[in-house]
């Protein structure tokens, strides 16, 4: 395999991880950060405990809001929330299909 190839399929999977970064800053910024600041996030009542609470916590919360949003937006918005404030590990099935690692 050429170095290149190599180098590009290593590094895509940061790529796509980085773009949903962007994204769910974006959504949470526009949907959620007017009632959600960030003490919000470190009350000692806060519900999400680890990735999955998280994820299930973004579901309710835009569910609530009526934002319909896609999977791959509640996924984006968790990731935001994991990389930024929770850093909760994260399995294999959490990550996007785009950032899971080639199988071969």
């Amino acid at each position: 395999m050429r170095p290149t190839l190599l180098a590009l399929l290593l590094l895509a999977p940061l790529a796509a991880s980085a773009q949903s970064v962007d994204r769910g800053r974006l959504l949470y910024a526009n949907h959620c950060i007017e009632c959600h600041a960030t003490q919000m996030h470190w009350r000692e009542g806060r519900l999400a405990r680890d990735w999955d609470g998280l994820r299930a916590q973004v579901t309710r919360w835009q569910g609530n809001a009526r934002l319909q949003w896609s999977a791959e937006d509640i996924q984006a918005v968790t990731h935001y929330l994991n990389e930024t404030i929770y850093r909760f590990p994260r399995t294999q099935a959490a990550l996007p299909p785009s950032a899971r690692p080639a199988s071969f």
